[in-house]
C-alpha cells in the first residue's frame, strides 16, 4: 500500500496548484486539493489482521483514503452547495486535463450539459481552457443560443456575444 500512498499522494500533489487556478478562476475561492491517508504500517495491518479475516475485509489501507476538496475551510463534499461542487468538480477535470497537455499528452475532456449550469463568464473560462489544450473536448446539453438543437460533438469552442460554438448540431429527439 506504501507505494500506491506515494504514487497518489504525488499525483494529487501536481494537480493542486492547477485546481486551485482553475478554482479561482470559476469563482471558488482559496480552493485546495489534498489527499488524506497514510500508508498503513505493518505493526497496524497484523494487529487488524484476525479482526479483518473475521469481518472479511480490510479496515485499513489506501483503499480507505480519500480526496480532500475544499474551499476555505470547508469541506465541499459536506460543505458545498450543489453549483460550488459542480464547479469544483469542473475545476478539477480542466486541472487533470491541463496537466495531461503539459505532460505532452493527449488528453480527452467529456462533458454532458456543463454549459447550461454556467453563467456567460464561467463558460467563456471552459471555453478559453478547451481552446488553449491540445487535446479532444466532447461537449454535450443545450446550447445557449440554439433551442431545439442539441450539442454532440465540439473542439473549438467559442461562446459569447459576438462568437459562436463550433459544433456538430442535431435536432433534439423528442
Amino acid at each position: 500500500g506504501t507505494r500506491l500512498v506515494e504514487a497518489r499522494t504525488k499525483a494529487v500533489e501536481e494537480l493542486a496548484p492547477i485546481f486551485v487556478d482553475r478554482a479561482a478562476e470559476l469563482g471558488l475561492p482559496d480552493g485546495r486539493l489534498a489527499y488524506v491517508g497514510d500508508p498503513p504500517t505493518v505493526a497496524a495491518l497484523e494487529e487488524r489482521l484476525e479482526r479483518d479475516l473475521e469481518r472479511g475485509v480490510t479496515g485499513l489501507g489506501p483503499h480507505l483514503h480519500d480526496v480532500s476538496i475544499e474551499s476555505g475551510p470547508r469541506d465541499l463534499r459536506a460543505f458545498g452547495s450543489q453549483g460550488e461542487q459542480r464547479l469544483a468538480v469542473l475545476s478539477l477535470l480542466l486541472a487533470e486535463y491541463g496537466l495531461l497537455d503539459e505532460r505532452g499528452r493527449t488528453p480527452l475532456l467529456l462533458l454532458d450539459d456543463v454549459l447550461s449550469e454556467l453563467d456567460d463568464r464561467r463558460r467563456a473560462i471552459l471555453a478559453e481552457r478547451i481552446r488553449d489544450a491540445h487535446g479532444r473536448t466532447r461537449l454535450r446539453g443545450q446550447p445557449i443560443h440554439e433551442p431545439g438543437a442539441e450539442v454532440v460533438a465540439c473542439h473549438d469552442v467559442r461562446i459569447g456575444d459576438d462568437e459562436h460554438c463550433h459544433a456538430e448540431l442535431v435536432e433534439q429527439i423528442q
